[in-house]
């Protein structure tokens, strides 16, 4: 059974929703679920966000239409998708040097959002440069 936890950034503006379908996208992409993970019963990720069931059924309603879990009635929801995660040595090097930089924005005085929309905005014009 995986140990796989959810969280919510209530300032993100991304519906709570929405927010545990991308964790679930990352957690795959950067090898953290693998297929036959079973995520946390809605039950759990009730308790432990305190958010309405309602939240989670829906996340996991939106995994399973895009075909990343499969629902087992009275055993849980499972990982079904397999996505090749970022190779160990590229992903430790990269991971450091992102949490670097984060470390000097924060020091250069730069809160969460802008941190954020500084990331999104270079992304954003390295993929129109077509470099990313």
């Amino acid at each position: 059974m995986s140990v796989f936890q959810f969280r919510l950034d209530g300032s993100s503006g991304v519906p709570p929703y929405l927010q545990l379908v991308q964790q679930v996208r990352q957690g795959l992409l950067l090898g953290h679920l693998r297929s036959g993970d079973q995520l946390p019963t809605v039950k759990e990720v009730v308790a432990s966000l305190a958010i309405n069931p309602n939240t989670v059924v829906k996340a996991y309603r939106q995994l399973e239409h895009e075909g990343m879990v499969n629902a087992r009635p009275g055993q849980g929801t499972f990982i079904t998708a397999s996505i090749e995660p970022v190779a160990p040595g590229p992903y430790a090097r990269l991971r450091h040097s992102l949490e670097q930089w984060v470390r000097d924005a924060h020091a250069a005085g730069l809160d969460d959002e802008t941190v954020t929309a500084m990331f999104a905005s270079v992304h954003s014009e390295l993929r129109t440069e077509g470099a990313a």
